[in-house]
């Protein structure tokens, strides 16, 4: 079996408080992803949960990152905020659809975001991961669920996702609860709490804790994608740089 990879990255790549301090200062603004790009081996996009994007951007974000390097993709909001999400068929179709296949290799997981008061049922649960597709036009595709409800802390709901190589997230977050399980050929982290008065947004013993975890889940044959994500977001990436460097 091939080594397995490990991604560090961040959340988007346009924020004009990272102009000048992770971006040139004289960097034009159409450059940003693909200078972030080449410093990290992947990017989750945000943007995605609140709206479609245009075949052209899909294209455009494709042709601007090397090879190697994949998106993380927030699933729309339109598909996990609903009643049901055994509804949500039409809405994960529709959002498939809206060109995101124009990444080819460079399309990595698929994040489902739950809402807070969202708690564990099972059969809904059950039904909604049944309704993600394995592929897209030949594409593999990988899906994650972040819940963040304690009640999905459940070995039923371990067992669904394993069933469908579905990722929990992993969150250090002071928000919700961290759940973690090993149901997935990857793992996917989202790290949520830099602090601006940290240089590295975490400190050295959190970033060498973040770095022995990674190799962990690398050593036990997954695939790794590290986020940094929220907290003082400025921060976001030295942190990933710095743990990044971490595991060279």
């Amino acid at each position: 079996m091939a080594k397995r990879r490990i991604r560090i990255g961040i959340g988007g790549w346009t924020y004009p408080p990272w102009r000048g301090t992770f971006y040139p200062p004289k960097l034009a603004q159409s450059k940003e992803l693909e200078f972030a790009a080449s410093r990290f081996g992947a990017i989750e996009i945000n943007a995605t949960f609140y709206g479609r994007q245009s075949p052209k951007s899909w294209a455009a974000w494709a042709a601007a990152v090397p090879d190697g390097f994949q998106f993380a993709i927030k699933g729309s909001r339109f598909c996990v905020t609903r009643p049901r999400l055994a509804d949500a068929g039409e809405g994960i179709g529709n959002f498939l659809a809206q060109g995101l296949n124009a990444l080819g290799p460079k399309l990595g997981p698929i994040l489902w975001m739950l809402a807070a008061r969202r708690k564990f049922d099972r059969d809904d649960i059950a039904a909604f991961l049944e309704l993600l597709p394995r592929e897209l036009d030949g594409i593999p595709l990988r899906h994650v669920i972040e819940p963040r409800h304690d009640s999905f802390r459940d070995d039923r709901f371990f067992d669904l996702c394993r069933a469908r190589d579905v990722a929990i997230v992993f969150g250090d977050d002071d928000e919700f609860p961290c759940i973690e399980a090993d149901t997935a050929t990857f793992a996917y982290a989202r790290l949520q709490r830099m602090r601006e008065e940290v240089p590295t947004g975490y400190d050295k013993a959190s970033l060498d804790a973040f770095a022995r975890r990674a190799r962990r889940w690398q050593k036990a044959g997954r695939d790794v994608y590290m986020f940094m994500i929220n907290g003082a977001k400025i921060r976001a990436p030295a942190a990933a740089l710095a743990l990044q460097e971490r595991l060279r």
